[in-house]
């Protein structure tokens, strides 16, 4: 069978639907084609144990938004402010092409919520279409955040956590110690880990206090109230979890903290969050004497939203739908045609090869992470090891991490990692060090003193994007988009110097020591490191 014979069939199905629904399914498969890598990066996500609720809230958005079309019927007459919605699929194209040019699918994903943002003011008309921007925000809540937001959020929320819930096991009478996110109970310890930091939940809840909120008849106030109950009520309940997951392990060993009854105990507490929504918004209508009840007052009749979906059929052809449409197939068909953007390798030696011996400093063996850790960083390359000299009084710790692409993997910065390994950061600032090293240009490190119990220690650690230092994390992110947007070269670097503060010295001996370690390092790093 020739092509012919086949798309013409096709495109007379297409047009037996009316022009308007064939001119929407025409962009939607062009969508598909553009946005591909992004909504491949969204599945990849949707894999983890953080994410899973991803697939839901597509279907969440959609039921949103049938549910206020409700509220707008439709309307006889010409359309006459859809161009504005043109204007937003342009935009869209922009997240795309910028997406696939940095090699960050994240940025293609967002560009897609922005696209269909863009159809819905066509098909609508501006006037009527920004109505609809609650459906359309909600599909935020399927995207994975950014890794430095993730690790910041994930290790507050872990060390919350812990502390919160070895309170509520001490006062079940467990002796119990907590050191960073490892609580110890006796012979047993547990390692409060990122799937334990309460994301899990607290995404899924807080997209569904959103459609909640959406939803329910009250008072403003009232809506913020149920919007906002949702991450204390998520944490608060996961610290109980932990806590009752300690005094199991306790009472009858540690098995009792995995397997299945770790899993559902994880879902007991999801299920207890939504019944407490619900909860809070029925003593909400109690309070104010409300006649509604709670099925009413969440506006859960479920009666005609198959005919709201059939509306689709309604929708018109004009000029702006025919030049979304175009310009999502031709921004599809120009970025599939396009040759792979070059990525630029700097060439450099692998950290295996890092001198064991700079100056009167010499090199102990390699430490190898754990493979948990490894997988976190998605580092190309590291290397962690301490260095000693028979003039120091102490060792100085090295880490680098090499990233040879940022889309492998991303920065995990040291303020996370610190409080997570029970240490407290009792400072930090930015100083430049292109002075005491005698370098040209600005050479900024953070400087942290670090403290557990009576041991304190001293912190350098600074970011490489692509060649430029830089001490915020952010920053790097941000550099290394651009320069692989703009010169194709996407790798980056984390380097982090440690050395205890000994309490005959002071901050100043280890700061000595630290700068002394630092000018060794800072003269042979670009073989690993390119500049």
């Amino acid at each position: 069978m020739t092509t012919r014979s086949i798309s013409a069939p096709f495109a007379a199905g297409l047009a037996g639907l009316g022009w308007g629904p064939a001119l929407l399914i025409a962009a939607a498969l062009a969508a598909v084609g553009l946005f591909h890598d992004g909504a491949a990066a969204l599945l990849a996500a949707w894999a983890t144990p953080e994410y899973t609720h991803g697939p839901v809230i597509p279907l969440l958005s959609a039921y949103l938004f049938a549910h206020q079309l409700k509220a707008y019927p439709p309307r006889p007459g010409p359309v006459a402010d859809r161009w504005p919605g043109v204007a937003v699929v342009g935009l869209s194209l922009l997240f795309a092409v910028a997406g696939t040019w940095t090699g960050v699918p994240d940025i293609i994903a967002y560009g897609l919520i922005v696209w269909i943002a863009g159809v819905i003011l066509i098909s609508c008309g501006w006037e009527r279409g920004r109505h609809f921007w609650p459906a359309v925000f909600h599909l935020v809540f399927m995207l994975p955040l950014p890794g430095f937001i993730h690790y910041h959020v994930t290790s507050e929320l872990q060390l919350f956590s812990s502390w919160v819930g070895v309170e509520m096991i001490r006062m079940a009478g467990v002796p119990v110690l907590l050191d960073g996110n490892i609580i110890a109970l006796g012979a047993f310890t547990l390692a409060v880990a990122e799937a334990c930091s309460g994301l899990r939940y607290l995404f899924p809840i807080m997209s569904f206090s959103y459609v909640f909120a959406k939803l329910y008849k009250g008072p403003n106030c009232q809506k913020a109230v149920l919007l906002l109950a949702a991450a204390p009520s998520t944490v608060a309940m996961n610290t109980v979890r932990i806590a009752i997951i300690g005094v199991m392990v306790d009472r009858f060993g540690i098995s009792h903290a995995e397997g299945l009854s770790h899993f559902l105990e994880g879902w007991v507490i999801f299920l207890t969050c939504v019944i407490l929504l619900f909860l809070l918004a029925w003593a909400m209508l109690k309070l104010q004497r409300s006649p509604m009840s709670l099925a009413e007052a969440m506006d859960m009749d479920l009666s005609g939203l198959g005919p709201q979906a059939a509306r689709l059929k309604l929708v018109r052809p004009s000029g702006a739908l025919a030049a979304g449409t175009v310009a999502t197939a031709v921004a599809a068909l120009f970025l599939a045609a396009a040759p792979e953007r070059a990525v630029i390798k700097p060439e450099r030696e692998p950290l295996a090869l890092f001198p064991r011996v700079i100056d009167d400093w010499r090199g102990g063996l390699p430490e190898i992470l754990e493979p948990a850790v490894q997988r976190s960083l998605g580092a190309y390359d590291y290397l962690l090891t301490d260095f000693a000299s028979a003039e120091e009084a102490a060792s100085v710790n090295l880490l680098v991490v090499y990233y040879e692409d940022q889309k492998d993997g991303t920065f995990h910065s040291p303020e996370v990692c610190i409080p997570a390994g029970g240490w407290e950061i009792a400072k930090i600032e930015t100083v430049d060090m292109a002075g005491t090293l005698g370098l040209e240009g600005a050479f900024t490190v953070n400087r942290a003193v670090i403290q557990k119990g009576v041991s304190r220690q001293l912190v350098y650690f600074w970011f490489d994007a692509s060649g430029v230092r830089t001490a915020s994390g952010l920053e790097a992110k941000t550099w290394m988009t651009w320069q692989r947007m703009t010169i194709g070269r996407p790798d980056g670097a984390l380097v982090r110097l440690v050395t205890p503060i000994l309490p005959d010295e002071g901050e100043a001996g280890a700061e000595a020591r630290l700068q002394r370690k630092l000018a060794g390092v800072a003269g042979v790093l670009p073989r690993f490191v390119p500049e």
